[in-house]
Formats: C-alpha cells, structure tokens, sequence
C-alpha cells in the first residue's frame, strides 16, 4: 500500500515536471505483442490477452488526456493482419467489438471525438457496425481519438491528405485554389510524431 501511494506521488512529480510546450501535438499507438503475451504469461486463450491489451489502450487515452494531448491515432488491425487463421481473428473481432461499445462513454468523459479511419469494408459487417455506432455516438470533442482499422502505408498518405484537404476547406480556402496551400511537408504533419507499442509497457509493469 505505502509503495502504490510513494509510487504515485513520483508519477504525479514526473507528469508536473514535464514541458507541455515541448510534448508531440499527436501520438500514434499501434496495438501489438498479443500473442507474446499471452504465450509469455502463459493465459488461455489468445482472447484473454487482447482483453488485456484493450484494458492497457483504455489507460493509454487518459494518460494522452492528463497530458492533454490533443491527438491520439491507434492502429488496430492492418491489412496485413487479416491474413491470419480465423481462431486468432475471430477472437480478436470480438475484443475489438466490446472495446467500441466501451470507448464513447470513456471518450465522452474526456472530451474526444471519435473518428474511423481505413478500408473498413475488408471487415466483418458486425465490427463495422459497432464501429459506426462508437463514432456516431461521440463524433465531437476538444480532442481526437482516430482509430485505423484495415489500413496500409498508403492508407495513412490517403488519409492524412484527406484530413489536409477538409481542414483547408473549413479554413475557407476554395476547392481550385487547395493545390497551391499544400507543400510537400503538410502531409506529413498530419501523420502523428510518436508511435508507441502498449505491448512494451506490459512488459515493463512485470519489471
């Protein structure tokens, strides 16, 4: 008990010491290492340790949100992904699933909106639905919680380019005249400064 309160203290230290000037305006997290850990911690299933990785996600928001990160994109499931046997994916669709019904409420208290992004029409209909539902549920907020599902690395130029081109529009800017207000360097501001595997971080807490 007295090293979970000494514990927390030194966090809460670290979390005020931080520059917020100098903090990324955007974090990347791909969500990764689930079957590592479960071979590693040797659990029953494959759907126990994507619980596990959901439950570590859902943390990962509100430290985004105590730093007050305005961004966060999670990369769920890549193209590459849906190659895999049927008793790894099937389990993990339904993780995914009961994660979307979870996210509006949790992303509601932090005042994020939730957006889809990817070639969702690869995935099963009851995952897009429950994806469709998440997003219609909480779209606005302060914040951005952007999670790709079904995407590749031209996925992501498509969809940076896209969310250059509407915020280009909503600035005013008319259609024939967009070309000439991008440079080569705005796409890739819109691709997040930092990626982070939570798979690490369970890890380090057995350390």
């Amino acid at each position: 008990m007295a090293l979970g309160v000494l514990y927390r203290l030194y966090e809460r230290n670290l979390v005020n010491g931080l520059d917020r000037d100098r903090l990324p305006r955007h974090i990347g997290i791909v969500l990764d290492g689930h079957r590592r850990h479960a071979r590693e911690e040797r659990l029953p299933t494959y759907t126990e340790s994507y619980r596990v990785g959901m439950r570590r996600f859902e943390e990962f928001i509100g430290w985004a949100e105590e730093l007050e990160i305005p961004a966060v994109t999670a990369w769920v499931l890549s193209r590459e992904n849906l190659s895999r046997p049927v008793d790894e994916l099937d389990p993990y669709f339904e993780v995914l699933t009961e994660l979307f019904g979870r996210l509006p409420a949790l992303c509601k208290t932090y005042d994020m909106g939730i957006r889809f992004i990817g070639s969702l029409d690869l995935l099963p209909d009851e995952l897009v639905a429950a994806a469709k539902l998440a997003e219609e549920a909480q779209p606005f907020g302060t914040r951005r919680l952007n999670i790709a599902m079904g995407y590749g690395g031209r996925q992501e130029i498509v969809d940076a380019a896209k969310d250059l081109v509407a915020k280009l529009m909503a600035e005013g800017i008319p259609p024939d005249e967009v070309a000439a207000h991008i440079d080569h360097a705005d796409p890739a501001r819109a691709i997040p400064q930092h990626v982070n595997r939570p798979a690490d971080a369970m890890r380090g807490d057995r350390a």
